[in-house]
């Protein structure tokens, strides 16, 4: 009887959920390690679709919108699908100048008609950049829609992959056209009506149309919220948002960075941690949303978007975070 006592106490061991002291062990763990990332301001850790860790290093808020900078880009990239889904797109393969109507320039560089929407959400468009040392003369242009289009062609559309935030301000441009309505209303309707986030607006172009790609502002909980809507493939308990397969489109390497090697689909990077393949949105100073499947896990970290950047530095402690701490912890 004894012996059947001590392996019923065993298998006791084994099945008990952690207690709430070991949960509060790994959050503080995690929090400790945080506070290393000197420029971090906020995490949140969402697993198997319940937040559980939520940090506010810097007392910013985490649910008051935050400039997330090029993560914007995935945030657009999220807007570009529901089009499609709505038929305000015909789908990727769609030549962006269709979509664009008057706002094409008659000078704009011989060839942009074999630029899809395709291209410029994986930043292929094959056009001189905008970014980076071109990206001063392009925001101080009169039109930033002509400026980008008229850009010469320094490799094919579908070619190597050239960071430009003039080709996700070409999306913008094109779903404002499209769609006879502001990117501001639409990702109001499309993304936070449906998901319950705050949009406030952004900047805007010199003709009116909201920054594509750039500076818009989210709250890390609505940030962490657009994560779980792709790991859930698009679907909003019954609803579907995306096109079916959307989010594996997205998430198929089309070009790489130039910065870090990471393969690039649409608006999303790829970073394999522990084993699993995950995918991450970034912005510059430390904005990540990270969104790894396998092990239903959604990252939001955001941080100081002031300069000078830490660059892929600053993002390896960050990944570096999720591999050695988060992930191990949310998985015992």
């Amino acid at each position: 009887m004894q012996r059947f006592s001590y392996w019923l106490f065993a298998l006791l061991l084994l099945v008990t959920p952690p207690s709430h002291s070991e949960t509060a062990d790994w959050q503080t763990e995690v929090s400790r390690e945080a506070a290393n990332l000197e420029r971090l301001h906020s995490l949140i850790v969402v697993h198997e679709g319940q937040e559980v860790l939520a940090l506010d290093l810097k007392s910013a808020g985490l649910d008051t919108p935050t400039n997330i900078k090029s993560l914007s880009k995935t945030v657009l990239a999220a807007l570009v699908g529901i089009g499609i889904e709505k038929g305000v797109f015909e789908g990727t393969n769609q030549p962006v100048v269709e979509t664009l109507g008057d706002r094409v320039p008659a000078s704009a560089t011989e060839g942009v008609d074999r630029i899809t929407l395709g291209h410029l959400l994986s930043l292929q468009a094959g056009l001189q950049r905008t970014s980076g040392r071109y990206y001063g003369p392009w925001v101080n242009s009169d039109n930033w829609v002509h400026h980008v289009l008229t850009r010469p062609f320094v490799d094919e559309p579908g070619g190597r992959m050239l960071y430009s935030t003039g080709s996700s301000h070409l999306l913008s441009a094109a779903l404002t056209e499209s769609a006879g309505r502001s990117t501001l209303d639409l990702a109001r309707e499309w993304l936070g009506e449906p998901l319950n986030i705050t949009i406030p607006a952004w900047g805007r172009d010199p003709q009116g149309i909201y920054f594509g790609g750039n500076n818009m502002a989210l709250s890390p909980r609505d940030l962490a919220k657009i994560g779980e809507l792709y790991r859930n493939e698009g679907r909003l308990g019954d609803r579907r948002l995306f096109p079916e397969n959307w989010v594996r489109e997205s998430w198929i390497e089309r070009g790489r960075s130039a910065y870090t090697d990471d393969p690039y689909g649409y608006g999303w990077f790829q970073q394999p941690l522990a084993g699993e393949m995950g995918y991450y949105g970034r912005g510059y100073g430390g904005q990540v949303l990270y969104v790894m499947p396998a092990r239903k896990l959604t990252v939001v970290m955001t941080s100081d978007p002031t300069p000078p950047s830490p660059g892929s530095a600053f993002l390896r402690r960050q990944f570096q975070l999720i591999e050695e701490h988060i992930i191990p912890a949310v998985e015992n």
